[in-house]
């Protein structure tokens, strides 16, 4: 860390130098201009961005299915505004996929294609994107797939169960959407501007979008072992029930702790639904107990079910936790 002391050039004019090892990394010349962006009572100093889009071009070649997968969605979240998928050929397997990939992903769009090129770029500007409106949509979406999952699971109903799986996509795309936005923030502070959002409150929607992600994931998961499962006893079917209950009502309290504004209401909320997991923890524990009765197939899918239950109340507790750091006054300089 270096240090300047302010000087005064005349009259009201106050001006502080600029560290030369700086200057020279980011090969700034006399002349050139520079940008300031205030976060409370900080001063960040960055070069001025280029308004340029970004653009990448990788070689897809040697990639198939979800590798190129993979790789489509890296570079989306990685900031790439055009993505060039480049090979000697590109085959009809390659472009299925690449076309399957940008559904997931929100904004991004094939503006071209060849027979050695596929060209996709991000057709959303970042002060369009409204992070608070994903995470708040990734809430409704992860809770109500719990909700139905569970019904689904105990009514043995296979429909509702698929289309809660299918759920689970539209949970992803919000949540690529928020990651490419919050490294965004990272690399470049006029972004935070764009989107009127600090880059410490990015990060905490950022970190519990993740929690959310996994809730949805479980949910899925718990879709996945429905089939598997015939009619499930009264009794195991309503502590299953009771279970989801109690989960769900710890993500919904961190939640509105997370997306509250006055502080000690925050706090407040978020410290009810940290109080909630230990007595979730004794019920999880009942449950298991019940299910070991089973046979044995059975009583393993239903323990991953319970499982599930129980990590997707820890995962409030996660978002819990950012709220409560969220809420905490901050330290004086």
């Amino acid at each position: 860390m270096e240090t300047r002391k302010v000087q005064a050039t005349g009259g009201s004019t106050l001006t502080v130098s600029i560290p030369k090892d700086w200057v020279t990394e980011n090969g700034i010349e006399a002349g050139d201009q520079v940008e300031f962006h205030p976060e409370g009572d900080s001063l960040l100093l960055s070069p001025r961005t280029a308004e340029d889009t970004v653009e990448g071009t990788v070689d897809i070649t040697d990639l198939e299915g979800s590798q190129l997968t993979r790789t489509v969605f890296t570079l989306y979240v990685s900031g790439f505004d055009i993505i060039n998928l480049e090979a000697t050929q590109v085959t009809s397997n390659q472009r299925r996929t690449v076309r399957d990939a940008t559904q997931g992903l929100v904004g991004l769009e094939i503006i071209e294609e060849t027979s050695d090129r596929v060209v996709v770029q991000d057709l959303l500007d970042s002060s369009e994107l409204s992070v608070l409106n994903a995470i708040t949509r990734m809430r409704l979406v992860a809770v109500t797939m719990l909700d139905d999952m569970v019904t689904a699971l105990v009514e043995n109903n296979d429909d509702l169960a698929t289309d809660v799986i299918e759920r689970d996509n539209d949970v992803d795309r919000l949540w690529f959407m928020i990651s490419r936005v919050f490294r965004s923030v990272l690399r470049n502070p006029s972004t935070a501007a764009d989107i009127d959002l600090s880059r410490e409150t990015c990060f905490n929607y950022y970190s519990s979008a993740r929690q959310l992600e996994r809730i949805a994931d479980h949910a899925a998961k718990i879709g996945q072992l429905s089939s598997e499962l015939d009619k499930i006893p009264d009794e195991v079917a309503d502590s299953l029930e009771e279970l989801h209950t109690k989960s769900a009502e710890i993500v919904e309290l961190a939640m509105d702790a997370l997306l509250e504004d006055d502080g000690e209401e925050a706090i407040r909320l978020a410290n009810d639904a940290l109080e909630q997991i230990r007595g979730i923890d004794e019920y999880t524990r009942a449950v298991d107990d019940l299910i070991r009765e089973m046979d044995a197939q059975r009583a393993q899918n239903l323990s991953l079910v319970v499982d599930s239950l129980f990590r997707s109340a820890d995962y409030g507790g996660n978002i819990a936790e950012t709220a409560l750091q969220k809420a905490a006054p901050r330290p004086e300089n």
